[in-house]
């Protein structure tokens, strides 16, 4: 492995995303992995003040943001991933198939706009592909389950997973997403356990389970492997598939989920402003799903 980095991690109790600032000793270069813009859906109203607190912590140690990676177009909270990119001029990767993504949300919010390639991104990271985070090795894997781009980044003894993997005690993402799948989660998430026992696992959420009170988003492969609910050593493809059906067929859909894609399929950014010079975000309406009546 290479040298260990140093990870910082900034909560966000709205969505419970947890948000990376990640850096390499030697040289100070750095990452902000899977950034928020908080937004309050009662009003519609933006704020950076989560995205310039990571900003600031990296200004007070003198660290060179030269990346904001994503682990894929996040339908639970709004990337600030373009604020970023203009405040700090880094670039901007996330997984090749964001394409996939793309062409499957541009068409549900009629963003004509959108040019479904990825182009929006500076970078389009395949499997087994490397970057440099000063003297880190960045290695990219393709995760996918939860959706179709995501990606797992492994730097050193660290490793990103956005939402393929939670806590122990809380299991495994969704695979209900279009272009999710439940047999291609189990796989994704054994190629990540496969990784060596003392690897770092550092989730995109943490949802407090019943009987814990403090947040936590940091485990090991090896407790992964003893302890996940879902997924732990032992536990077959089949019998984790049949868990999540049954799982996913319960829950709703992310309360951000409208907003969220369509600023995170812009790589972070808002939908251009119509005519009269106001940005305007979409609600598909009946699009989702046909409501039960009764």
């Amino acid at each position: 492995m290479s040298p260990s980095p140093n990870v910082q991690a900034f909560f966000d109790p709205a969505t419970a995303t947890v948000t990376y600032l990640v850096s390499d000793p030697a040289t100070k270069a750095a990452a902000i992995i899977d950034p928020v813009l908080d937004y309050e859906p009662k009003a519609a109203l933006t704020s950076t003040a989560s995205a310039d607190a990571v900003l600031r912590a990296a200004k007070a140690q003198d660290l060179q943001v030269t990346w904001i990676l994503e682990t894929h177009a996040h339908a639970d909270h709004l990337s600030a991933a373009h604020y970023l990119r203009e405040k700090a001029g880094a670039k901007v990767g996330i997984g090749g198939n964001i394409a996939v993504v793309q062409k499957v949300f541009k068409p549900l919010f009629h963003a004509q706009d959108v040019v479904a390639d990825g182009s929006a991104f500076e970078a389009l990271f395949e499997d087994g592909e490397q970057f440099q985070l000063g003297t880190l090795s960045v290695r990219v894997m393709h995760t996918p389950g939860h959706t179709p781009a995501c990606i797992t980044y492994v730097i050193g003894d660290a490793a990103f997973v956005g939402d393929t993997l939670f806590q122990p005690d809380y299991g495994t993402a969704r695979a209900d997403f279009p272009g999710g799948d439940a047999a291609t989660l189990y796989r994704s998430i054994r190629r990540i356990l496969d990784l060596p026992p003392s690897t770092r696992i550092f989730t995109g959420h943490d949802y407090l389970p019943a009987g814990r009170t403090l947040h936590a988003w940091e485990s090991t492969v090896a407790g992964q492997r003893a302890h996940n609910v879902h997924i732990k050593d032992g536990v077959s493809e089949a019998d984790f598939v049949a868990m999540r059906h049954a799982r996913d067929a319960s829950l709703a859909p992310p309360l951000l989920i409208l907003p969220s894609l369509q600023v995170n399929i812009r790589a972070g950014a808002l939908p251009p402003p119509d005519d009269d010079g106001h940005v305007y975000l979409r609600l598909p309406v009946n699009r989702l799903g046909q409501r039960q009546a009764g």
